[in-house]
C-alpha cells in the first residue's frame, strides 16, 4: 500500500490530471490530448528513473538530456519535435498556473524534423479517380462525390469527415470547412464537385440511411453511421486502378496544382487552412522539384 501512495503522490506532483482537463477545456483533438498526455507521462517516467520526481527539479538541462536519450535510441526526428512541444506546453501551464516561477522548456530547442516533399498524385491515377466510368449504385455515387470534394477543395480527411448538409452551400459554389483547433474557413468547391454532391443527396443518401443514422452528416459508410477516415482510405484503394494512393495526397496534389497554375501563396494558406505560411510553402518546393524533373526528363542538355 506504501508503493501505491508514493506513486499516487508523485503523479499529484506533476499535476498531469489538471493539464489533460486544460486540454479538453481548450478544445484541442482527442488526437492532440493524446498525444501531448502521452509524450508528458513518458517524460515523467524517465525522469522518476533519474530521482528528478517532481517539476521544480526539472532544467533544461534535464529537458535536454531526454531529447538526447531519445535521439540516440533512434527515435525520429519529427517524434522527438512533438515530444519538446508537447513539453513546451506542459510546463507553461505549470507555470500559468502558479506550479513554476518559470519553464525550462521555454526556449528549449529540439532536432529540426527533415523535409519530406509530400507525393503527389499522378496524372493516371487522378483520371482513374474522377473520369473512369464506376456505375450508378449509390456508394459509386458516394464514393465519386467523395474524391471530387478531396481534390476539388483540397481537405483533410477529418475535414471531409465533419461535413454536414448544411456545409455545402450549392448556390454560391461554397463548402464550410471546420479545421484543426475547431477553426471555421469557406473554400470554393468546383462545378464538377457540386455536381458530384448534388447527385450523391439527391440519388444516393435517402436509400442507405438508416435509423440510427446522423441525419446532419453529408457522407455516410455502409453501416449508415458518419464517414470516418478508415472508410476513405478504403473507397480510395478500392477506386484507384493503378496502385495505392493515401487521402492526404489529393490535397497536397490539390495545393500543388493551384501554384503551378498561378495561384497566390497567401491564397492557398487559407484554402488549406494553414496558420503558418511556412507549411504552404513547402509546396512550392514540389513545383520546383517537378519543374526540375520535366526538365531534366525533355530538355536535350538535361
Amino acid at each position: 500500500m506504501s508503493g501505491v501512495r508514493e506513486r499516487g503522490r508523485a503523479t499529484e506532483s506533476w499535476h498531469l490530471d489538471g493539464f489533460a482537463q486544460t486540454l479538453r477545456a481548450a478544445d484541442r483533438s482527442l488526437a492532440t490530448q493524446r498525444a501531448y498526455s502521452s509524450d508528458v507521462t513518458q517524460f515523467i517516467a524517465w525522469a522518476a528513473e533519474h530521482e528528478w520526481n517532481e517539476p521544480a527539479k526539472v532544467t533544461k538541462r534535464v529537458l535536454r538530456e531526454y531529447l538526447a536519450a531519445m535521439t540516440a535510441r533512434g527515435d525520429q526526428r519529427t517524434s522527438i519535435a512533438r515530444r519538446r512541444a508537447s513539453l513546451r506546453s506542459y510546463f507553461s501551464w505549470l507555470v500559468e498556473r502558479g506550479h513554476l516561477d518559470e519553464s525550462p522548456a521555454a526556449r528549449l530547442s529540439a532536432p529540426r524534423p527533415s523535409v519530406q516533399l509530400p507525393k503527389l498524385v499522378v496524372r493516371e491515377q487522378l483520371d482513374s479517380l474522377l473520369d473512369e466510368d464506376w456505375g450508378d449504385d449509390e456508394w459509386a455515387v458516394r464514393d465519386r462525390a467523395i474524391c471530387e470534394v478531396l481534390y476539388g477543395a483540397g481537405l483533410r480527411v477529418s475535414e471531409l469527415c465533419g461535413l454536414n448538409l448544411e456545409s455545402v452551400d450549392f448556390a454560391q459554389g461554397l463548402l464550410r470547412v471546420l479545421g484543426k483547433g475547431r477553426k471555421e474557413r469557406i473554400v470554393p468547391l468546383h462545378r464538377r464537385g457540386l455536381e458530384a454532391v448534388r447527385l450523391w443527396l439527391s440519388d444516393a443518401r435517402e436509400d442507405v440511411i438508416r435509423p440510427d443514422s446522423p441525419p446532419e452528416a453529408l457522407f455516410l459508410n455502409r453501416r449508415g453511421h458518419r464517414l470516418g477516415p478508415r472508410d476513405v482510405r478504403r473507397i480510395l484503394d478500392g477506386r484507384v486502378a493503378r496502385g495505392h494512393v493515401h487521402p492526404h495526397a489529393l490535397r497536397h496534389t490539390y495545393a500543388t496544382h493551384l501554384l503551378e497554375g498561378g495561384a497566390d501563396l497567401r491564397v492557398v494558406q487559407e484554402l488549406l487552412g494553414h496558420e503558418s505560411l511556412t507549411t504552404t510553402q513547402l509546396y512550392t518546393h514540389v513545383s520546383k522539384s517537378r519543374l526540375q524533373k520535366v526538365h531534366r526528363q525533355t530538355h536535350p542538355r538535361g
